[in-house]
């Protein structure tokens, strides 16, 4: 299927409904035969690594257990160096690069604003002119976002959204993709100032769960700011969230503060807690 093809089945798909449903389908009891066959059909499919779970197939009672899997204990080492900026993720950089005039790059000839991507102006303000990183998560990743730097966690903003896809073709296509879909909105103070990491949902990804509150979104629920007073401390490379299914993390910082390696370009592989960027 084409691109274009592609995009006018989107259109017309009933991207919420379709997303609700499989993700009740991924989370409902089922014969333990008819969830392991899906897991083992969706490894075979998607090629995942199943030598880095943490448990095997059996251990999991359902296929959303399954998709949220842990890694075995330190296989993922943080780089601990005080200057370092670590990814979240386990992915693929989309694009890379520090807003100009609080403008990001989504793909060639579509741009969006920090304003849009955060719902806030306000809070979006302190990003305009920094760093900020969009990392694609495939299906057969890792789907645990980890916080790039040590500090507090001072809030969090859900905003209710669509479910487009965010593989390669809608993100060319689809226009501010990220401002349109569900996010989460994650706020950390950090030894590199204010950080965000924008955590967008996507067709089938039915829910989006934080780790530092019973949070989880789902269709329907209303948006929400909170800020917590004194914060709720975080290391570096502690867990802040988790997909049920793939999508996308943006990271965005305040200008001045961090500087990307020449490494970190798009198409780049990333691993969570590797080395990313510095404080500057």
């Amino acid at each position: 299927m084409n691109e274009q093809t592609f995009m006018k089945l989107m259109r017309v798909l009933p991207k919420s409904a379709v997303s609700s449903a499989v993700g009740l389908a991924t989370r409902l009891p089922a014969p333990a035969p008819v969830h392991h066959w899906a897991m083992r059909a969706f490894a075979k499919a998607y090629n995942v690594d199943m030598a880095e779970a943490e448990h095997a197939f059996e251990n999991y009672p359902t296929f959303a257990q399954f998709f949220t899997r842990g890694l075995k204990p330190g296989l993922r080492p943080v780089d601990a160096g005080a200057k370092v900026v670590v990814s979240p993720v386990d992915g693929r950089v989309s694009q890379v690069g520090y807003s100009d005039n609080g403008r990001c790059l989504q793909a060639k000839g579509i741009e969006y604003t920090v304003d849009e991507l955060l719902g806030d102006a306000q809070a979006a303000k302190p990003f305009h002119g920094g760093a900020w990183t969009t990392l694609y998560l495939s299906p057969r990743d890792y789907h645990r976002i980890h916080a790039p730097l040590g500090g507090t966690i001072t809030g969090y903003a859900y905003i209710p959204g669509e479910f487009w896809p965010v593989n390669p073709a809608s993100v060319k296509n689809k226009q501010s993709l990220f401002c349109v879909n569900e996010r989460l909105v994650t706020y950390l103070d950090t030894v590199a100032g204010k950080v965000a990491v924008v955590k967008v949902g996507a067709t089938c990804v039915s829910r989006i769960k934080a780790s530092y509150e019973d949070i989880t979104t789902h269709l329907g629920q209303p948006g929400k700011v909170h800020r917590y007073g004194a914060g709720i401390p975080v290391e570096k490379g502690g867990e802040l969230g988790r997909f049920e299914m793939g999508s996308t993390v943006i990271l965005c910082f305040e200008p001045k503060r961090v500087r990307w390696d020449d490494s970190l370009q798009p198409e780049a592989v990333v691993r969570m807690g590797t080395r990313i960027g510095e404080i500057v």
